[in-house]
């Protein structure tokens, strides 16, 4: 059959199994555009802006388990998505990323909105490619999928010249071989021997403490981690992208650790005699000080990706393979523990630490953020997803929001970018159309991508947007406060009316400026039929603690002051 590039381009996209993509017209990808409506099976969403269209791909993703797709065209429409393509590599997150480019002829001579986008993104793509043929087009696609989704997966651009996607090839036919690549076949086993070594390790360990991250659920290894967590009775300790590996009322889930992590889990960290890290990275925001982070533990480190082992920190064991099958080879070899000093020790220091309880925050009428998400928490199901922007109430929403169910939470990790959390909620709301999506945003961040508003309402969905609106970037601030002698340079911020902007978007506004007004707006909002803006005025000058500063001791913590946790006296 005769096909066109551009229709090969979905030919493609079908055969991959997408059902939905991202994206946003221009002059160089208009041959991709007018095929698409022959494709029928796959919907479209028309972004506000690139960077959109690029953290709808990424929360699709991260929800779904599948690919994720974006579109774009040539010049400003690709270099848009450059921000959301770092975002996925940060975070291993599998993308394919379709980008348009000026006709091959043209390529290298400065052509009109002509850019390298092979050369702008090869440091933040897993593999990216430069397609001038028609007939390179298939082959491209179907490596870009395979290699987005295999190994540690991560984002893969295809860039295409329109000359490619204008022209045909007779008697084309989809290849459906089973794929292969030379030079691309990883090895997932570690040796027997290393298996052992760590097993011993585990088993003659006193005080063993989980590190939990990103990597069990991209590898889908939640029950194993539980089944060793119970029979080893080893606590575990969650990085903030492994929300959701164990349930957060699970006894042995100790809760976050790290810069804004629980003090006790901290602590516990720089006690523990072996550190077992299951698809994490040692993320400095995780370790704090190297030289003095977990100084009398062993460490074992699982990771699928070979450059992460001693990368960060020094391992004494490193297996290298799928998380999910790694840990199905330790299970029958770990010994059933109980470790009741250890856990009861925990268990005290745990005890023994009020300054991150929520009750200690004064209920005196004024309105905290951690008040708004521990409600919001209370007030929505278990099966609810959670996006975020970055920033303090991206913390806060860590803190307070406990997530019980993999693939609920998520949040920008590694690059922590703003103007993540609205996009991200709506690629969420596409992977899982019945489940209830709340994004927590900042006033900061909710505005670098509040265009996408438009898309929720054009797209008829419902997302509900809780904005934290403290009238600063607020971490930003913190760090001020703190670090810089409350020198607020450039982080007041004047914000335009929330509830008036929905209005402007044909969405429905809801203020509330007193903890009283949180439940009956969280339960407005669910009952709406489409998407609501929730515009929280809460305390202006709040911090998230505990807190570790940058290149601190773990446990040098900085922690509330008293004076903002003692019970208000009567008005």
């Amino acid at each position: 059959m005769k096909r066109s590039g551009a229709q090969i381009v979905w030919e493609c996209l079908v055969r991959e199994g997408v059902e939905v993509v991202f994206g946003y017209p221009g002059g160089a990808n208009l041959p991709i555009y007018d095929a698409m409506r022959g494709y029928p099976s796959i919907h479209h969403v028309l972004t506000r802006h690139e960077q959109g269209a690029a953290h709808m791909a990424d929360g699709y993703a991260r929800v779904s388990g599948k690919v994720g797709v974006a579109i774009a065209t040539s010049g400003p429409g690709a270099t848009n998505l450059v921000t959301g393509i770092a975002t996925a590599h940060m975070d291993s997150v599998p993308v394919v990323f379709i980008t348009a480019q000026v006709s091959s002829k043209l390529i290298g001579y400065d052509a009109f909105q002509e850019t390298d986008m092979t050369g702008i993104t090869i440091p933040i793509t897993k593999h990216n490619f430069l397609v001038t043929d028609v007939y390179e087009i298939m082959p491209a696609l179907r490596e870009a999928f395979y290699i987005a989704r295999s190994g540690r997966p991560g984002p893969v651009l295809v860039d295409i010249a329109k000359d490619a996607q204008q022209a045909l090839i007779d008697n084309w036919e989809y290849d459906h071989s089973p794929f292969k690549m030379r030079g691309y076949r990883p090895n997932m086993r570690p040796a027997p021997s290393s298996i052992h070594d760590a097993v011993d390790l585990i088993n003659h360990s006193k005080r063993p403490l989980i590190l939990a991250g990103h990597g069990i659920l991209m590898s889908n290894a939640m029950e194993e981690l539980r089944v060793i967590t119970e029979k080893g009775n080893i606590p575990v300790a969650i990085t903030i992208l492994g929300k959701g590996v164990l349930p957060a009322n699970h006894r042995l889930n100790l809760g976050m650790m790290g810069m804004h992590g629980e003090a006790w889990v901290n602590n516990a960290i720089q006690e523990a005699d072996l550190l077992l890290a299951f698809g994490m990275r040692f993320d400095d925001r995780v370790t704090g000080n190297l030289n003095t982070y977990a100084v009398n533990a062993k460490k074992v480190h699982i990771d699928i990706d070979p450059s992460e082992i001693n990368k960060n920190v020094k391992v004494d064991i490193g297996l290298v393979g799928d998380l999910k099958e790694i840990l199905g080879q330790l299970l029958p070899l770990v010994e059933t523990q109980n470790r009741v000093d250890w856990t009861d020790h925990i268990a005290e220091m745990k005890g023994n630490v009020s300054v991150r309880d929520i009750q200690n925050l004064p209920d005196n009428g004024h309105l905290y953020a951690a008040h708004v998400i521990n409600d919001l928490w209370r007030f929505t199901s278990t099966d609810t997803v959670i996006t975020t922007d970055v920033g303090q109430h991206q913390m806060w929403a860590a803190q307070y929001y406990h997530i019980d169910k993999p693939h609920k939470w998520v949040t920008s990790g590694g690059l922590g970018t703003m103007g993540f959390g609205l996009p991200s909620a709506i690629g969420a709301k596409f992977a899982t159309p019945m489940s209830e999506v709340w994004t927590i945003a900042g006033d900061g961040g909710f505005q670098m991508t509040a265009a996408e508003l438009s898309t929720l309402a054009q797209e008829g969905i419902k997302v509900n947007i809780a904005v934290i609106n403290n009238g600063f970037l607020g971490m930003v601030r913190q760090w001020q406060e703190f670090f810089y002698d409350k020198n607020y340079a450039a982080t007041p911020m004047k914000s335009p009316d929330f509830v008036k902007l929905a209005d402007a978007h044909g969405l429905k506004g809801i203020r509330v400026t007193q903890r009283s007004q949180v439940e009956a707006a969280i339960r407005e909002a669910q009952a709406t039929e489409g998407s609501v803006v929730i515009d929280f005025k809460v305390e202006q000058e709040d911090s998230v603690y505990p807190m570790v500063a940058s290149g601190s001791d773990l446990q040098d913590m900085i922690r509330r002051p008293r004076v903002l946790v003692e019970t208000p006296k009567d008005s």
